[in-house]
This record gives C-alpha cells, structure tokens and sequence, in this order.
C-alpha cells in the first residue's frame, strides 16, 4: 500500500496556519503549479477551479474571497464582493476544462475595479501571465540587439572587401585585372553605415509597473558590476517572458 504523500510545513488544513507565500505583487512568472492527487480527486470545472487555485502560492489570503470562503459564500459571488473592497480575484475567461483565466484586482468601489495581475490554469498547470510592459521592453530589447549586431556584420565586411581589394592589387601585379573596387564608393557606405548607426536610438525605457507590483531582480546585474570596466562584454538578447520562458523551464510546486 502507497505511503500518503508528507505535505510541506504550513499547509493550512493541517495545523491551520497559513503556507509562506512571497509578498503580494512578487513576479512569479518563472514558476508553475500542479497537485495531481487533487486533480485526480475532483473535477477542474467553474466550480472548483478557484479552490484549486487557492492552494498554489500565486493565491493572497488576505483578498475578499478569503472571507467569503470563511463564511461559507462562494468566493466568486459578485453579488457580493461587489459590497467590499480592497484585492479580489474574479474568474475572466473559462474554456472547460482545459483554460481558466483568474485576473487580480483592486475594488475601490461597486463601479471602480483597477486590474493588477492575471493568472492562467492551463490543462491542471496554473501560471502567472506577464506583464505587457515587460513583453514590450523584452522584444523591443530584443530587436535593438540583433539590429546592432548587423550592423556590426555590414561594417566589418565593407571594411574586409577594401582590405582585400589592395592585397590583390600588390601581390598579383601579372595577372588579370579583376572587376575593379570603388574605394571612394567603399567609404561613402561605410561613411553612411557608421552615421547611421550612430543616430540609432538606444532602446526606450519600458512603462511604469502597475500599483503593487514589483519588478525581478536579476542576479545576472550584481555579477556585470563585478567585471573591469575596461573590457566589454557582448550581452545576450534579453529572455522574452512569452517564447523563452515554457512550462518545461519553471519549477513546479506539487
């Protein structure tokens, strides 16, 4: 007979306290959620998917539902969270039984609701969705670092051609002339190549972070200070939140 499975400390239908949870607005994108057992004991339709999203770390306790639930109210009841205020979750979109979308959200009155986050329960997996500010900063980063690189690319080719083109005419004086190199057609290009890179903007800075959210911080820039500051080092582009970051890549909590 199969041992139960030992939940982790601070399970709260074990010694009622609640489970440690980062701080509320923390960017989680890089992790998943799963509980099979539970997903092989109950059906994930409407009706239960915000009990099984309550379990995962992604759920604030201190949100309205919290308290209906307490009460033994549905905590998705917008007749009444309507009447409250403060953090919510409301279900957005339902596609039984694969996608359910949670979004996060601020009440200040029965008409006045501010989005914050947004969840996705997909196929059993619950994940936090990105921020679009951080989705543009990351493919506009993403651009500038490949345009930057061709650039580079075009320029050292044009200078290798001019290179190449004086060698050929010194060490081959008998043999038959080739096609003929423009030398001043050489520098106009690379006069305009350099000019435009040049006027190439730097990337422009991402839009300010929703209220209660709070950006990652990358271990990757305490590393960077650490270098001389005479060499240069060419980055990498920037991971995009969306293709660079699969459910197979985030660490799961079972």
């Amino acid at each position: 007979m199969a041992a139960t499975p030992m939940l982790p400390p601070g399970n709260p239908n074990i010694d009622g306290n609640p489970p440690q949870l980062p701080p509320p607005g923390t960017d989680m994108t890089g992790i998943c959620f799963r509980d099979q057992l539970w997903l092989n004991s109950y059906p994930l339709d409407r009706n239960f998917v915000f009990d099984y999203f309550a379990m995962s770390p992604f759920y604030d306790r201190t949100c309205s539902n919290e308290h209906l639930r307490m009460n033994s109210i549905h905590p998705l009841d917008l007749s009444h969270l309507s009447k409250m205020t403060g953090i919510e979750y409301m279900l957005y979109e339902v596609m039984e039984p694969n996608l359910f979308v949670i979004r996060k959200q601020k009440r200040d009155s029965p008409e006045k609701v501010t989005a914050m986050l947004t969840y996705y329960v997909l196929d059993g997996s619950i994940y936090q969705a990105p921020q679009l500010c951080s989705v543009f900063a990351s493919r506009v980063g993403r651009a500038m670092y490949y345009i930057e690189k061709a650039f580079r690319t075009v320029a050292s080719k044009v200078e290798k051609i001019g290179h190449d083109g004086e060698s050929d005419d010194a060490e081959d004086d008998t043999e038959v002339v080739k096609e003929t190199i423009d030398f001043r057609e050489l520098k106009r290009v690379d006069h305009i190549i350099t000019s435009l890179k040049r006027k190439l903007p730097p990337a422009p800075q991402p839009p300010p972070f929703p209220e209660g959210y709070t950006p990652p911080q990358p271990a990757e820039a305490e590393q960077g200070s650490e270098t001389q500051p005479g060499s240069e080092q060419q980055l990498p582009p920037p991971v995009d939140p969306i293709i660079d970051q699969g459910p197979a890549k985030r660490m799961k909590f079972d």
